[in-house]
């Protein structure tokens, strides 16, 4: 699971979340909690929530992702909630799913659990993490979920290729401390990841941007120049630039049910925005799809959003 802003309340099959005020909180270190160090240099541990029980996974100070063993439904992140939101909208069942990132691996544990006999498929890069996350945070036992230890794009070109036109769900959650890696933004990465889709499967990024949101702009246009049929969701301050947060996208080579819209405005987190259509014309403008020769990182965000 990659970098998030805030928190908030939201609705899905059996989600649920809580807000609070701050956009994110430093978290001092220590020995006490379960840790350990990531390959990239940094130091991963486990501490229980702040608010509402269960527990967090915080990579150098900033948390990661929010875990609830008591119930995998709880999704307390406002953009995962959004991801859990689009999930539910898929056709009942078992699903198909790769997760490029697994941070506490909250979104396969929300499948397994609200789509039992779902097989899903893991890249992470950092081993470290997913074996502190397994130890103290374990999965349910009858949880189909396989680990694959690769950078993100490497593991996509590494899927067994009984996977290649058979994933329901892709979700792309991949963050370098807080910035996603330039060589996954780009219209080479989103073809690769499209080509593992079924006709009609959904791709979800989670995408961070502040004031302006050049580069979600691209990233709009570059996940439409592969899928052309792109829903945004993002708290309505945020989806207009004027604060640094989360937006979703969710997109696909085949329309959208026309029943989503009000589904997913339904369930929030509220304010919540849904952008399709004309909506996300207007949002991308004049922006460009990126590719490997011109790509960039995602804007890393200011500290002052880590102050509690």
């Amino acid at each position: 699971m990659g970098w998030r802003a805030e928190l908030a309340p939201a609705l899905g099959r059996g989600a649920a979340a809580r807000e609070n005020g701050s956009m994110g909180r430093q978290r001092r270190k220590d020995t006490d909690v379960p840790q350990a160090r990531l390959a990239g240099g940094g130091i991963a541990e486990i501490r229980p929530a702040e608010f509402g029980g269960g527990h967090e996974v915080i990579v150098d100070g900033t948390p990661q992702s929010h875990v609830d063993l008591a119930d995998p439904t709880y999704l307390a992140f406002e953009y995962v909630a959004r991801m859990g939101a689009v999930i539910d909208q898929l056709p009942d069942g078992p699903v198909t799913a790769v997760h490029l990132g697994a941070g506490g691996l909250t979104l396969p544990r929300y499948i397994a659990h609200t789509r039992p006999g779902s097989r899903q498929q893991v890249v992470e890069l950092e081993q470290p993490l997913v074996d502190l996350v397994r130890e103290h945070l374990p999965l349910p036992r009858d949880a189909r979920i396989r680990m694959r230890f690769s950078d993100a794009r490497e593991g996509l070109g590494r899927m067994p290729p009984a996977l290649s036109g058979s994933v329901d769900l892709l979700v792309s959650d991949v963050y370098s401390g807080a910035q996603t890696p330039a060589h996954l933004t780009t219209v080479e990465f989103y073809r690769s990841a499209a080509a593992l889709l079924a006709p009609g499967g959904i791709l979800l990024v989670n995408v961070a941007d502040g004031a302006g949101l050049a580069f979600a702009r691209r990233q709009a246009a570059t996940v439409r120049a592969v899928l052309p049929h792109l829903a945004i969701l993002a708290e309505v301050q945020v989806l207009k630039g004027r604060r640094f947060g989360n937006l979703v996208f969710a997109a696909s080579g085949r329309p959208l049910p026309t029943d989503w819209l009000p589904r997913l405005m339904a369930a929030g987190p509220h304010p919540a925005k849904v952008a399709e259509g004309r909506e996300v014309d207007a949002f991308i403008g004049g922006a460009i799809p990126a590719t490997d020769a011109d790509a960039t990182a995602s804007p890393k965000p200011s500290m002052r959003l880590f102050e509690g």
